[in-house]
This record gives C-alpha cells, structure tokens and sequence, in this order.
C-alpha cells in the first residue's frame, strides 16, 4: 500500500503542491461524475442568494430616511422604496430557480422527439397510390 500525498484542499494526487503548479496541474482534485449537486447544496445556494438580496431591502429603506432628512423633498426617498418594493419577489424568483442547465446535459424529451420523426420518416417512405378521376 502506498502514500500518496494529501493536499491542503482534501483531495489526493501524486506529487506535492508545487510540483504540481509547476507542470500547470490543479492540486484541487478535478469533478470526474456527471452528477448533479445534492439537494441539500442547491438550498444553501438558493437561500445564501434570497438572504443576499433581502439584505439590500433594509438598508435601502434606511437610504431613503436618510435621504428624505438630507433633501427635505419625498421624490429621491419615494423612487428609493418604490425600488425596493419588489425586491421579495425578485428574491423569491431567483431562489426557487433551479440551476442553470449544463452544456451537455440531454434534453428529457429528446428520445420521444426522435421517435416521432423516425415515423414521420417512415410515413414519407411508403409508396401511396394515388386515384386520378
């Protein structure tokens, strides 16, 4: 059995760090699987990007007192709110968006698709009489 080297991300590889910078390799193991996230990933990553959109509400609220207490005038604090009006909303979309597809990922319907033009295909190759009256 041997030992390989653990690099400071966790993962394995056959030399030491440098070594492997110098001939422009990663030290970081590379992804081999075509699997998708886990779910529990993808929901930390849907709510780390709600939490980073609702933290703007707060403070944009807070800009426009501020700024109805600098200008004495409703117009800049009013265009501020209405602003942040449909930040929950906009959070909400773009949190319960599913990750963007990958490249190479296959089309769910692309076999059913297929089936139907390979029929189509064989409706167009068969010889129909024709009937001149």
């Amino acid at each position: 059995m041997t030992n390989h080297p653990r690099s400071s991300q966790g993962g394995f590889f056959t030399g030491d760090e440098s070594t492997a910078k110098a001939f422009g390799k990663p030290s970081k193991p590379l992804l081999i699987t075509g699997a998708t996230e886990s779910f529990e990933q993808q929901h930390r990553a849907r709510v780390r990007k709600y939490t980073i959109l609702m933290s703007f509400r707060i403070p944009a609220l807070i800009l426009a007192a501020i700024a109805y207490s600098v200008t004495g005038t409703g117009w800049v604090p009013l265009l501020i709110v209405a602003l942040s009006i449909p930040l929950p909303w906009v959070a909400v979309l773009i949190a319960n968006d599913r990750p963007p597809r990958r490249k190479g990922e296959p089309d769910r319907y692309d076999a059913r698709r297929r089936a139907i033009k390979e029929e189509q295909r064989a409706i167009e190759q068969q010889k129909h009489e024709t009937i001149d009256g």
